[in-house]
């Protein structure tokens, strides 16, 4: 038996890419352990590929015939987890074809078993026939999380490259009328309608191209934040906020997962507190103001269209504008609520909690902010450490969710707060984390401020901070919505669908720019530099003290470097900075580079890089905020220190850090608190020293619509297309001709 690995479609099929017999690796009785990294990248897309459908694939197929867990338990490290599995899988888990939620409980309690069983595969053998096994036989939602989950945590699985969530399940970053658009020309397998390929800015190519323009049509909006909608929609951004929870899920609390050797609370804290300082940087320079926490008791003003088809055909709830949150239907809800946050808030102030148990729970010391955080974000509860006891967002979610009456056991039609891909769309979820984390901002100010002896450096003195000028525009992005659609019979057999499908949008971007940094030191020693960037300015005009800005500083580059004696000038690249991540790659552009003539492995490629470069990482392309044609005055914040560790959790290991993999800012370099100087109220008489220093800069927004477009133009007789808040699709301006104006009709002339 054969394993073809990834017929050259796979979630982006085109007749015009490899050749369908390039992929072959007999695996049958074979064992998989000694796989190349690549092979079993390979293997991971296919069993990814087209998800909502059976496997397309024969080989598959058959070893989910030939496996049986219950047959095979010693291959496994737990026995009693196979064992649990398998009674539920025998009493019933979520059908395949309805959404799996990743805040429903049950969804969840189902998909950690699965999770489980992956785990403890004793090798990557066993892993790999369990994967065929439950692609067959389990919700397709629920596969991809565990799956996902299993790849980011097993040992043997590192340097797999994942295909992004939004090539895996469009429907979940893709608005509902390109979904429309691309079933209609699925269905009429790309008939040419020229009125209205025209308008809805569809174009086939003779490869079997089918390119959907998102921006087309009309544009729709609810409240004023949707004039950010292109940060907050954005796909990397939601990715990021689905690999974080990946990296560090709130289910993962027993020690055999390693993760208590890392400081997974304070990273998620920090991830949160950045969040919210990058999104005020996004608002500042629209002119919006700073964001509140919600309050329950209050009715909230702002409403939500997520404009989300699911593959059910379900629409996700629309959230009207003025909604009354507290209702006879929440109010046990919100009374938990109110409890949990009232405990935490004393525990601040006493300094202590005491657990059912009788144990004692320390918050003094400010390494004390890692237990914290996992109590509040979830990961260690007060009942058998149990985190779904009260996870405060769950609950918050609760608060605003639409399934009071029409929620049984399986069936579950999720809000945008419900899944960790689109919650960042939503509005209020911002508001929800602003609550959140002013338990850590409080939990910071009964901290003592830094010494200056903590802050300083002796020696060492930052002379001058210069950059690029930096430059921010909206560029195209072509997005592979491929496995949004589903497969013939005739596509099955041939193990790819006829056509590519592709939806177009608009999306922040920069252009690469460096940062220098010169700095003077008496000896040659270690050091860490860490650079931020925040405001100078509130939205009103108004000049920024330095600690009224402290929490809208945003870390986007912290390394280690070795300052010579003398002067010494450091060159940032932001394409090099830390954490942070270019552009995902489309799968087929991943396989044409692992895969050569006869299915040979390219054996050059840098794996390591390759994944540390496709996982929680940063989109490079959202360092900055979007800027203003004058330019958006920002300031620039350098600080050097020297390395110091000993000062969190005992258990914490900075080597398992960098083995994970997951580590952004300053973990993996030292054991300084996350936002370091900027985490702890600021005494000005005392905090400037020479190893930091502030830099004026300002980003401009270069307007790439018009760029190509002389200025005498005569556009008196252009009109908008959409009625469109964020005012930066200027491509929408287009001059009808008296011909297209018949076609469109007279209703449409009125209008316009």
């Amino acid at each position: 038996m054969k394993l073809l690995i990834l017929a050259a479609a796979l979630a982006l099929a085109s007749a015009t890419v490899l050749k369908d017999d390039t992929y072959n690796y007999v695996i049958g009785k074979e064992s998989m352990v000694t796989m190349d990294i690549k092979m079993k990248e390979l293997c991971i897309m296919k069993l990814l590929n087209h998800i909502l459908q059976p496997t397309m694939y024969e080989d598959i197929r058959e070893i989910a015939r030939d496996w049986t867990i219950e047959d095979n338990m010693d291959k496994y490290l737990k026995v009693d987890v196979v064992k649990t599995f398998i009674d539920t899988f025998k009493l019933g888990m979520l059908p395949r074809g309805e959404i799996f939620v990743h805040s429903d409980r049950l969804h969840m309690e189902q998909a950690v078993k699965v999770f489980r069983i992956l785990y403890f595969a004793k090798d990557f053998d066993v892993f790999i026939r369990t994967c065929c096994w439950l692609r067959e036989r389990i919700n397709g939602g629920m596969f991809v999380y565990a799956l996902t989950a299993a790849v980011f945590h097993r040992t043997d699985c590192m340097g797999i490259i994942l295909p992004a969530p939004y090539e895996i399940y469009p429907y979940f970053f893709v608005d509902s009328q390109v979904i429309e658009k691309t079933h209609v020309m699925k269905m009429t397998r790309a008939v040419n309608d020229p009125v209205l390929m025209k308008y809805y800015g569809i174009k086939v190519t003779d490869k079997n191209l089918v390119v959907i323009d998102w921006r087309k049509g009309v544009r729709t909006a609810l409240t004023e934040d949707d004039r950010i909608s292109y940060f907050t929609e954005d796909i990397d951004l939601n990715t990021y906020m689905y690999y974080l929870h990946m990296s560090y899920p709130y289910w993962m609390t027993d020690d055999v997962y390693n993760l208590n050797k890392e400081r997974r609370g304070e990273v998620l804290a920090y991830a949160n507190l950045q969040l919210l300082a990058r999104l005020r940087l996004e608002r500042l320079g629209r002119g919006m103001c700073d964001i509140k926490a919600i309050v329950w008791d209050k009715t909230l003003k702002t409403g939500y269209w997520p404009k989300i088809r699911l593959h059910t055909g379900y629409e996700m709830p629309v959230r009207g504008n003025n909604m009354v949150l507290v209702t006879k239907d929440n109010i046990k809800v919100k009374n938990m609520l109110d409890d949990i946050e009232r405990m935490l808030r004393n525990g601040i102030w006493t300094g202590k909690i005491e657990r059912r148990d009788g144990t004692v729970i320390n918050l003094r010391k400010p390494e004390d902010i890692e237990v914290l955080a996992r109590m509040v974000l979830g990961g260690m509860g007060l009942v058998g450490d149990d985190a779904k006891m009260f996870h405060m967002m769950h609950l918050m979610r609760k608060m605003l969710a639409y399934n009071v009456y029409n929620k049984n056991t399986y069936t579950y039609v999720p809000t945008a707060l419900d899944m960790y891909t689109t919650c960042l769309r939503d509005p209020v979820f911002w508001r929800l984390m602003k609550r959140v984390t002013d338990m850590f901002v409080m939990f910071k100010k009964m901290l003592p401020v830094y010494t200056r002896d903590e802050l300083d450096f002796p020696g060492v003195k930052v002379d001058k901070i210069t950059t690029d000028k930096l430059v921010t525009f909206m560029d195209d992005y072509d997005m592979d919505i491929t496995n949004a659609v589903y497969l013939d019979d005739v596509e099955m057999k041939k193990k790819r669908s006829d056509f590519t499908f592709v939806a177009r949008t608009r999306r922040l971007n920069h252009h690469p720019f460096k940062v220098t940094v010169d700095v003077t030191s008496d000896k040659t020693v270690d050091c860490v530099v860490r650079i931020f960037i925040g405001p100078k300015y509130d939205c009103m005009g108004r000049l920024l003290m330095v600690n009224d800005k402290r929490m809208d500083m945003l870390e986007i580059d912290t390394f280690r470097y070795k300052l010579e004696t003398g002067k010494n000038t450091i060159v940032r690249d932001s394409l090099e900075m830390h954490g942070v991540i270019e552009q995902r790659p489309w799968t087929r552009h991943i396989l044409e580079r692992s895969v050569g003539a006869g299915g040979t492995v390219f054996k050059n490629l840098d794996v390591e890089s390759w994944w540390y470069k496709s996982r929680v990482g940063f989109p490079h392309r959202l360092l900055l905020p979007l800027g203003r044609l004058g330019g958006l005055p920002l300031q620039m914040f350098v600080i050097v220190t020297p390395i110091r560790t000993g000062l969190v959790l005992p258990t914490v290991d900075l080597t398992t850090m960098k083995e994970h993999k997951t580590c952004r800012w300053s973990i993996c370099f030292d054991t300084m608190p996350l936002g370091f100087p900027f985490d702890r109220r600021i005494e000005e008489a005392h905090f400037f020293t020479h190893n930091m220093k502030f830099h004026d800069i300002m980003v401009y927004r270069k307007d790439m619509d018009m760029a190509n477009i002389s200025k005498d133009v005569d556009m008196s007789d252009m009109v908008m297309r959409q009625d469109d808040l964020t005012y930066l699709h200027r491509d929408k301006l287009v001059r009808y001709s008296y011909k297209d104006l018949m076609l469109m009709g007279t209703d449409n002339m009125m209008r316009m």
